[in-house]
């Protein structure tokens, strides 16, 4: 069974820590711009802002996946548990318990949802009883691909992808799994689902989670702890529940202001009235 550990006090050990970053892709465009976050041990970290902001391109530095889009941490470390980690190769990052589920819910289109589900296990050395048994845990917290699991994944909907690509990550018995843009595409009521998950897996399992989210009103229902990226640079961070009540935060990432709802064409202006990076 996945360890069912949890800290009580989310602060005792940082798992994560990313320190001062900057990412160059085709080695001149900077994308990051001195990005510094943690991750504790049993926490709920979101990584939160618009589309351009840097938040995948962060998640891909910890989980060493620049490489193969040409691009590199050029300044600044990341490191779990004190190591150096983003020079490693990612395969090496796995069996130290970090995995990626990528923006897309990347599957195997060709292969069953069980057997894309056992893909996951593939660094496993702890034999087929324990694979089995982690395999039903999965099923446990995604009852709709059990019913699915002789389907092709290439023909499931979007929402049970999405459980997939997650299910595949639980089978590698994860510490921390960085998840990308969970909600994207997904109808109201299968993001509520999803969320509802992740908590589960981390009150339950003790799988602590770094998520990149555009949707931060539910990112920061769910979250511990918050990180606000615009244009490669962290601009606001902390406790979800005083991001959730931070007029800025409100204004311009909910829609919402003390004189009520404002409309996309209202929160546009922010660019320039933004009190944090004056």
């Amino acid at each position: 069974m996945l360890d069912a550990a949890k800290t009580t006090d989310t602060q005792v050990e940082t798992l994560l820590e990313v320190n001062n970053i900057e990412v160059i892709y085709n080695h001149v465009i900077l994308v990051l711009k001195g990005v510094s976050l943690t991750v504790p041990k049993g926490g709920i970290t979101a990584l939160l802002g618009g589309n351009g902001a840097g938040k995948t391109t962060t998640l891909k530095a910890v989980s060493n996946l620049l490489h193969s889009e040409r691009g590199e941490v050029t300044k600044g470390s990341v490191k779990y548990r004190g190591e150096t980690i983003h020079e490693l190769d990612p395969a090496a990052l796995v069996t130290k318990g970090v995995i990626q589920v990528m923006e897309g819910r990347h599957c195997f289109e060709h292969l069953t949802v069980e057997e894309n589900l056992l893909t996951g296990a593939y660094t496993r050395k702890d034999g087929s009883a324990n694979i089995q048994r982690d395999l039903e845990l999965v099923y446990n917290y995604f009852p709709r691909l059990k019913e699915r699991r002789r389907s092709q994944a290439g023909y499931t909907s979007g929402g049970e992808q999405q459980m997939v690509a997650m299910g595949r990550a639980l089978m590698s018995r994860p510490e921390t799994i960085l998840l990308d843009e969970p909600s994207m595409g997904l109808a109201p009521q299968l993001v509520e689902e999803i969320f509802e998950i992740v908590r589960d897996l981390n009150e339950k399992e003790g799988v602590s989670f770094l998520l990149a989210e555009q949707n931060t009103n539910v990112a920061l229902r769910y979250a511990h702890y918050g990180y606000i990226l615009e244009s490669g640079r962290v601009v606001m961070d902390g406790p979800a529940k005083e991001l959730r009540e931070n007029p800025d935060v409100k204004e311009f990432y909910l829609g919402m202001s003390d004189d009520g709802r404002k409309s996309f064409r209202d929160v546009r202006s922010y660019r320039r009235r933004k009190r944090w990076l004056s």
